[in-house]
Parts: C-alpha cells; sequence; structure tokens
C-alpha cells in the first residue's frame, strides 16, 4: 500500500477516536497529490475512521453500567442504530459510539451505519476536491 495511504488510515483511525485527528486534511492531500485513487483513499479514511469507532464503541461496552444518562445515550436509546449515521460529527460522533456501545447495541448494525455516515462524508469531501 503506497505510504500516502498508510497516513490516512492512521490519521483516519485517530480522528475516529477520543484523539484529535486531521483525517479530512490527509484525504485531501492525498487527493491533491494524485497518489492514489479516490476510490482507493475514500475506502481506507473510511475503513480507519470506522475502525476508530468500533473501538470508541468497544470502550463503551467496558464503561460500568451505573453513569449518569447523557444526551448521547438519550439519542442512541431513542434512534438506535440509526444514530450512528452521524458518528462522523467532530465530537458528537465519539459520544455516539461509546453509548451504542454502552447500550450494547448489536455491533454488525452500528458498524455498518458507522461506515456508511463516514463513507458519505468522505465521498463529499472527494467529490469537493474534484471539483476545484
Amino acid at each position: 500500500m503506497d505510504p500516502s495511504l498508510w497516513a490516512l488510515i492512521v490519521s483516519s483511525f485517530v480522528s475516529s477516536t477520543l484523539l484529535p485527528g486531521n483525517s479530512e486534511i490527509v484525504l485531501v492531500a492525498v487527493l491533491k497529490a494524485g497518489s492514489a485513487a479516490p476510490a482507493a483513499a475514500v475506502a481506507v479514511a473510511t475503513i480507519g475512521n470506522t475502525l476508530g469507532g468500533l473501538t470508541t464503541y468497544g470502550i463503551g461496552r467496558l464503561l460500568p453500567s451505573r453513569i449518569p444518562e447523557g444526551a448521547a445515550i438519550a439519542r442512541v436509546r431513542r434512534y438506535g442504530v440509526a444514530a450512528l449515521l452521524f458518528s462522523w460529527l467532530p465530537i458528537v460522533g465519539d459520544a455516539l459510539c461509546a453509548a451504542a456501545g454502552w447500550l450494547r447495541l448489536n455491533a454488525v448494525g452500528c458498524t455498518l451505519a458507522m461506515a456508511a455516515g463516514k463513507a458519505a462524508r468522505y465521498a463529499v469531501i472527494a467529490q469537493a476536491v474534484a471539483l476545484f
């Protein structure tokens, strides 16, 4: 795999955990440099970001069951797996992933919803880069 794609997957993973990251900036740089096909770059970013979201989901599963329920838990309780379509949002997305784990939502459904939302975001970014 191209070194720029390794940088992209690492950045995407870190961006989707509780740590700060710049996966969008790295994706734009990879696309502008032409070092990878846009579809490959979007796929790599989506995989890395989804794996980061699943890490946060796993951390949520480890949290004690007697914690105060916050807004993220209330939203995930109300909308279920579909709430994870918004797991790409900064700060809020991490909380949604952790809440889904805490609520013990189906991991496969969570993975699919996370991946769909994150892929859509990266595809929009790639399309914007192609237009400009």
